[in-house]
Formats: structure tokens, C-alpha cells, sequence
């Protein structure tokens, strides 16, 4: 070969590389473009760029072999063609074995929980809850962009997994569609509806156990009756204005509860198949005789969720509080008479609770990091240690807050009196359980935070859903086995070590990899 043919052969092959990393970096671009990471104006040129650099590929091969036909023959004949030639068919039986093996993992998946701690291993309870699925049950996470959905991906993966194919999901966005919210009975963020046939339950937050017992409740439906004590100027639950209760009313119909109102004064007694009675802030006070049926329901077990507001916001006047008085008496929770000032508040009469000092309890426990508000509230305190009750303060202010005791005071230049006003921390929420008569109570200085204009507010709503729930005992449904943590530590590397590293990394591996090849062509040269 002449050696101008020569030099017309190189660049055959210099074109052709060129034409390689061309095509490489269009297929590249190509590859985004349809995953949807990368937006192009005139998408059709890279399908144009992909058809040039080939046929530049081909064609600069094509030169070579023209202008260097020996070279060619001396390739093709040469020992690096036979290794290259077992090369290709361990490559294409190996990429064969891929695709048959994915094949048939996507005919059948499975799934293996290869992590130290089992983090996706569910608990023997869920397991066995989920064995028992007998319809086609489709859940629904109602997630917006504002919320990740990360952890109910992992949860709802596991079920379905582990449901033996009972269990489907999807994701709806409340912000993008309304209506399926609003038919499905959701209110704010972060829920998810399970649905099987006719029936439907939610789950307020993906947790394993809230999900496995709002699946429980699914899969054993059964009557669930609250009453909303009425008579004595309460929250309406029925009328749908801004001042009502409907909102909790409709959330609570939505997790299969029935709602149904209860005059005391007509019937004369608490229904048996009540499980939890609810008063909403009472402009008058509950008479004497009604407190007198209320402490018998409770005697066999009852529960009790009351919700009153500052004497201020009642038409209660001089009056005793003959509920106040009971609630003090037999459960040691004292509804003070003051009005809560919150300088963090906008206006200042709106109680903040602190989302840093929730009370541990069933009721709270995943509230963490959410404000809840409680605009015109009175403090609550816990008076004397009744035997055989538990109590817990789940809400409280911060320091900053306190209950302003001078109620003509309020609305002018207020400021807190040392010996006189009631300094924060203020309880605004408290939970009691009676563990002799298994009767339970919750107990809010405020009926506000609670209405349809303040309802999806924060966590306001999920507060008092929650605080319902537990007082239905719907939350004791199922305790799961807990998993073991696993705690590890990293000791920081001192500099010399962290050099060490470094220095290992970027120099001893490649420079030993790089040593083995000199050696081997060396030895390859001697053989000849």
C-alpha cells in the first residue's frame, strides 16, 4: 500500500470515530427526550443527526477497507479476531440469559426484603390481614404536589406485593381533581381511600398500622354510631354554614361512621349504640340531669369528646357550669376561666399550638411539624390525679402565650399580669382514659378550631377526626409487632486517614490495574 493510501485510510478511520461519538451522544439525547428530561424544539433533527452520523460511520469504514484491503484481510484472520469472535458469544449468550430471566420475573415478580432492619417486611398481623381479602380492593392516595408521596409508594408496593393480587393503587392529585376528593369524601392532604365493592375506608397518613386497620375495618364492616349533642346552641353538624361542624360531620361519613344528632332533654338517655357522644360548643349550659345520663354512659364505657369555648363566647352569665363542674370533679381536667392571648398569633387571639410539644399519645402522634389553631380558646388544666384514669395534655402554646384573665381587658392594649393571668405553656386539648370503666374523654377549650372555616386548617381537622377515632377505640383494632431499630455509627476519618483514601483511590487501585497490563504486554511481547 502507498503511502498517501495509507494516510487516506487513517482518515477512513478517524471518520468513522467521529461518526461513532456522534451517533452515541444523538442516542443519548434521544434516550431523554423520551424518558421526558430533555424538552427540543425541533425534535426530528436528532432522529436526522442519528441517520448522518451512521452512514459517516459506514462510509469511513468503507474508505478503510479501501484504501488498506491488507490491513483488513490481516484483521479478520488475525488471533484478536478469534478472542473477539468468543468475546461476541459470551456477550450475546449472557444478554441472552438477561432477557429470558426478565421475562420471566415480569410473567411473575417477586420481590426479596434483602435489607438488615426488613424495612419492607411487613408485620405477621398485616400479613395475615391481608390473606383475608376475599374482594378486589383498589386504594387511592390522595397526595398534591406539595406533599411527598415517597413513603405511601414504599407501603402500598408492599401490600400489593404481599395481597396475592387482592390489592391495586393509584395516586390522584386533590389540587389537579377536585371532584374525585370531593366524591371520595377527602379533606385535606396526604389520605388514602381503600374501596372494596360498595364500601370504602380511609386512612388518614401512610403508616403500616393505620393502613392495616383501615383494611381490617374493610374487610369486617360494623356499626359505628357518634352523636352530636344538640339543644344547648352547639355547632350544627347538619346546616353546612361556616359556623357549623358539617365538614367533620362529612369526613366522619366518609370513614363509615354514622352521624346522628341526640336532644338529651327528648329521649332521656344515651343509645346503646353510641360510640362516642360529641358536644360542640355549647351557648347554654348542659343541665344537671343531663350530666347525670352522660356519667351513666360513661359508667358502662361511654366516651366523651367536649369542645367548649371561653364563658366570654357563651350565653352562660353568672350561671355555674354544670358540665365544667363534672368534668373537674371526675376526671380532674379543669376548664379555666380565662381567654387566651398568643402573641405568635395574627390576630393575637388565635391560640397556635406548638407543633414541638405534642403530648405522646395515639391522638397526636402524627401531627408532628403540623401548627394547629385555635382562634377565641380557653386554657384547660389537670387538677388533682383521679384514681385508675390516665390523662394526657395533647395541645399546648408556647411560653409566650397566656390566659388573660380579664376578659373587658381584651381587645385593647392587653398585657400579661404576673400572679394574676395564667402563664404558658397553656393546655388546650386533653385526653383522659378511664382503664377501670374503659371509658375515655377528650376535652378542647375551644369549638372553633374545629368549624368548617377553620376545619381543613393545618392539622386542625386531623386533630379532631383523630381525637374521635381513638375515643371510638378504633385505633386499638390492632397493635403490630414492632421492628427492632438498628443504630449505627460513623466515626469521622482524621486527615491522614482521609489522605490515605484519597490517595488509594486515585492513584494505588489504578496504578495496580495499570501495572497488571504493562506486565501482561511485556509478556506477551517475549512470546511473540
Amino acid at each position: 500500500m502507498k503511502p498517501g493510501m495509507r494516510r487516506f485510510s487513517l482518515a477512513g478511520l478517524i471518520l468513522a470515530g467521529i461518526g461513532f461519538a456522534t451517533s452515541i451522544i444523538a442516542g443519548l439525547i434521544k434516550i431523554f427526550q423520551l424518558l421526558g428530561l430533555l424538552t427540543l424544539k425541533n425534535p426530528e433533527n436528532v432522529n436526522l443527526t442519528l441517520e448522518i452520523s451512521a452512514g459517516v460511520v459506514i462510509f469511513g469504514l468503507a474508505l478503510y477497507a479501501l484504501m488498506a484491503p491488507d490491513k483488513v484481510r490481516e484483521f479478520l484472520t488475525g488471533r484478536q479476531v478469534r478472542y473477539g469472535s468468543n468475546s461476541l458469544v459470551m456477550s450475546l449468550a449472557f444478554i441472552g440469559i438477561l432477557v429470558v430471566v426478565n421475562f420471566l420475573v415480569y410473567q411473575k415478580p417477586q420481590r426479596w426484603d434483602v435489607t438488615e432492619s426488613k424495612e419492607h417486611t411487613l408485620a405477621p398481623e398485616t400479613l395475615d390481614t391481608l390473606s383475608k381479602i376475599t374482594e378486589k380492593v383498589t386504594a387511592t392516595g390522595f397526595y398534591s404536589s406539595r406533599m411527598s408521596s415517597e413513603q405511601a409508594v414504599k407501603l402500598l408496593t408492599d401490600f400489593k406485593t404481599n395481597s396475592n393480587g387482592k390489592l391495586e393503587y393509584q395516586f390522584i392529585d386533590p389540587d389537579m381533581n377536585p371532584n374525585a376528593a370531593i366524591e371520595a369524601g377527602i379533606t385535606g392532604d396526604g389520605k388514602i381511600l381503600l374501596k372494596m365493592g360498595d364500601r370504602k375506608e380511609i386512612a388518614s397518613y401512610a403508616d403500616e398500622q393505620e393502613l392495616t386497620q383501615a383494611l381490617i375495618r374493610l374487610i369486617y364492616p360494623q356499626e359505628r354510631v357518634v352523636y352530636f349533642l344538640t339543644g344547648h346552641g352547639e355547632r350544627d353538624s347538619q346546616d353546612g354554614s361556616e359556623e357549623s361542624i358539617t365538614k367533620a360531620s362529612q369526613t366522619l361519613e366518609s370513614k363509615n361512621y354514622t352521624v346522628k344528632t341526640l336532644n338529651l332533654k327528648a329521649v332521656n338517655q344515651v343509645p346503646e349504640d353510641a360510640k362516642v357522644v360529641i358536644i360542640a360548643g355549647p351557648k347554654k349550659q348542659v343541665s344537671a340531669e343531663e350530666i347525670t345520663l352522660l356519667d351513666s354512659y360513661l359508667d358502662k364505657g361511654g366516651s366523651l369528646v367536649v369542645m367548649e369555648d371561653p364563658l366570654a363566647l357563651t350565653d352562660f352569665g353568672d350561671q355555674a357550669d354544670p358540665l365544667a363542674k363534672d368534668l373537674e370533679e371526675k376526671w380532674g381536667i379543669a376548664l379555666n376561666n380565662d381567654f387566651i392571648i398568643d402573641p405568635n398569633g395574627n390576630p393575637p387571639i388565635i391560640a397556635i399550638g406548638n407543633p414541638g410539644k405534642y403530648g405522646s399519645h395515639t391522638i397526636t402522634q402524627k401531627l408532628s411539624g403540623l401548627f394547629t389553631l385555635f382562634p377565641k380558646a380557653r386554657s384547660l388544666s389537670m387538677k388533682g390525679v383521679p384514681t385508675d384514669i390516665n390523662r394526657t395534655a395533647l395541645v399546648q402554646t408556647t411560653d409566650i402565650a397566656w390566659g388573660e384573665t380579664d376578659i373587658a381587658s381584651i381587645g385593647q392594649d392587653v398585657r400579661f399580669d404576673e400572679g394574676v393571668d395564667n402563664p404558658g405553656p397553656l393546655s388546650l386539648a386533653i385526653a383522659a382514659e378511664d382503664t377501670a370503666k374503659e371509658s375515655r374523654l377528650v376535652v378542647f377549650g375551644n369549638s372553633e378550631f374545629a368549624a368548617d372555616v377553620n376545619f381543613n386548617a393545618y392539622g386542625n381537622g386531623d386533630l379532631l377526626i383523630n381525637a374521635i377515632d381513638w375515643a371510638a377505640g378504633q385505633e386499638s383494632l390492632i397493635n403490630l409487632t414492632p421492628k427492632e431499630p438498628i443504630t449505627r455509627s460513623f466515626n469521622p476519618l482524621n486527615q491522614y486517614q482521609l489522605i490515605a483514601v484519597i490517595v488509594g483511590s486515585i492513584c494505588l487501585m489504578p496504578g495496580v490495574a495499570l501495572a497488571g497490563g504493562i506486565v501482561s504486554w511485556i509478556a506477551r511481547r517475549k512470546r511473540g
